[in-house]
């Protein structure tokens, strides 16, 4: 029998009462399994709720199609590819690959592998031959799941595991000899399946790092994150009963992944995959068909909602009850915006793929809101602000980001795959970023360790000099970095995209200038203005300052 969603409730607590009666027990009731005795993470999202009749996933198709799935088909097609692992010798343990776009089979091998107490790893499709190739190669990965477009790619792959291709659309190209087809292995093997019984401290997941240096990181993830996960979805995103959740990140990265795939359903709630690529129209087009009132994604999607014009959002103005970002630091233009023209709040969300979401501004606790802060530690969390050496520092100084281990209930990253972690400092992980916490507990964001700029004695966060550049109406995005400066040991250099109907000119460099100088700080404006037609990003859209840092350390300053 499914239980009902425990995010039915309406009230929003106090953050500093929840957060003083909670404890890890305390969410026994919301999982059917014992973390310590045995469960599944497929049995947690999607068969205690696969007699209950419920959509699992509204599908939208790139093309005009699109369709619904129960938890009760997830259910089904996840037994059936299940047996099929079996069948490909696949051992609990084992990885299992998916080199899939977002689309309905991407549920069932996620389901499915889970399953077969088999560990799912996420291939983002945007990936090349040789990202995919150390990947599976450092997971020992023994299978991949692809699709028709991305199918060619594995040729390149050296001793590339078993590869099942989807070839149901209508660009479906022959199989390969040697690769299975999804769907008809599918239609061979049984519909049941008894899911194989794990501990929360068993891998579930394997993920790595889009880390801006160095080789990408393997994370595994173990079960009993989904209680964090939980957590998340139910006091901070709020996920409510009534609500129409979308959030648009990918599911071949940690945020999609978490929080669009497994988050909505481990609450028995339905989630939106759409098939396409962002768009300010089909976005707004996704929103108005389905009638979306939770929204999630990156700020650099949201910033290309506001480029766009109000004249767009006014469609579905007053439609979404709240909106969630994460991925990098949220504008407070992007929160002013959303007010003034979707009428609806926009809350700043931090974390990173080896320990989910720890910082948030909460929709379902209530607390005090302090604009371009990434908020407060989610219950089971201790976050604290500490100094090179691991010492807490004090309210108002600036320093790494850590997680207290000994005293977060909820914290469940033990180390990277296969290799040495630098960020463990005794009791402490440090998340590698630079920030400031006030004596109420509320953290902001001041950047990544190596962003932040020194010039002329000063610490100078290039997210606040961004975030004031890009309320001036003709920035649409910018980039700010320390470039060498022999006097000042550096300066500030902002990369400024504009918007449409705006043209670059040293008038309008020194009108941004000026902005900073006036809104933000004097020492902190920017002596070097360049403008460009786009910003380097990784493929989930954060800003690579480190490449632009490269560009410019040898050249002189102007």
């Amino acid at each position: 029998m499914a239980r009902p969603l425990a995010s039915e409730s309406a009230l929003v607590p106090d953050y500093q009462g929840f957060l003083s009666t909670f404890s890890a027990d305390s969410l026994k009731p919301a999982f059917i399994g014992d973390f310590d005795k045995g469960m599944n993470a497929a049995i947690e999202c999607c068969d205690r709720y696969a007699e209950s009749g419920r959509i699992a996933l509204y599908w939208e198709g790139q093309d005009g199609r699109s369709s619904t799935h129960t938890f009760e088909d997830l259910k089904e097609s996840s037994s059936r590819f299940a047996n099929f692992l079996v069948s490909q010798g696949v051992q609990p343990g084992d990885r299992v690959a998916g080199l899939l776009p977002r689309v309905p089979e991407l549920l069932v091998v996620i389901l499915g592998t889970w399953r077969a107490g088999a560990v799912y790893q996420p291939l983002f499709t945007a990936f090349g031959p040789k990202a995919i190739e150390y990947r599976v190669s450092s997971s020992e990965a023994k299978l991949i799941v692809t699709d028709s477009s991305n199918r060619s790619k594995l040729d390149e792959v050296e001793n590339c595991p078993a590869i099942a291709t989807l070839t149901h659309n209508h660009s479906a190209k022959p199989l390969v000899l040697g690769d299975f087809d999804f769907h008809a292995e599918l239609a061979n093997h049984s519909a049941s399946f008894t899911p194989v019984m794990h501990t929360g401290d068993d891998p579930f997941m394997m993920l790595f790092t889009s880390g801006t240096t160095g080789q990408a990181k393997g994370v595994a993830v173990p079960n009993k994150a989904l209680k964090a996960f939980y957590m998340y979805m139910r006091y901070a995103v709020n996920l409510r009963a009534d609500d129409i959740y979308w959030n648009i990140a990918d599911p071949g990265w940690a945020y999609g992944l978490y929080y669009a795939a497994i988050g909505p359903l481990l609450m028995g709630h339905a989630t939106l995959f759409y098939e396409g690529s962002f768009t300010v129209d089909s976005t707004y087009r996704v929103i108005q068909k389905y009638k979306i009132t939770n929204l999630a994604g990156a700020p650099t999607a949201y910033r290309m909602l506001i480029a766009a014009g109000p004249e767009k959002a006014q469609a579905v103005r007053g439609q979404l009850r709240v909106a969630n970002s994460a991925g990098e630091p949220l504008n407070p233009e992007v929160i002013r915006w959303f007010s003034e023209h979707l009428d609806c709040t926009v809350n700043d969300h931090y974390g990173q793929t080896e320990v989910g979401m720890v910082l948030c501004n909460f929709h379902g606790l209530s607390h005090t809101v302090r604009a371009g802060a990434a908020g407060y530690a989610i219950p089971g969390y201790r976050m604290v602000v500490v100094s090179d050496e691991g010492v807490e520092l004090q309210s108002g100084q600036q320093g790494n980001l850590a997680v207290d281990r000994e005293m977060s209930s909820l914290y469940y990253f033990e180390g990277y795959w296969r290799q040495p972690t630098a960020g463990f400092i005794g009791k402490y992980y440090l998340t590698g970023d630079t920030v400031e916490m006030d004596a109420g507990g509320n953290i902001a964001f001041v950047g990544r360790g190596d962003d932040i700029i020194t010039s002329s004695g000063y610490r100078i966060g290039p997210f606040d000099v961004e975030s004031c550049l890009i309320e001036h109406p003709a920035v649409s995005e910018a980039a700010v970095i320390g470039k060498p400066d022999p006097e000042r040991t550096e300066i500030v250099k902002a990369f400024v995209v504009l918007k449409a109907g705006y043209t670059a000119s040293d008038a309008l460099a020194i009108e941004l200038q000026q902005l900073v100088k006036h809104r933000l700080a004097a020492h902190a404006y920017p002596r070097e203005v360049q403008f460009v037609p786009e910003l380097p990003k990784t493929p989930s859209g954060k800003i690579q300052r480190f490449l632009l840092r490269q560009q410019e350390a040898a050249t002189p300053v102007k």
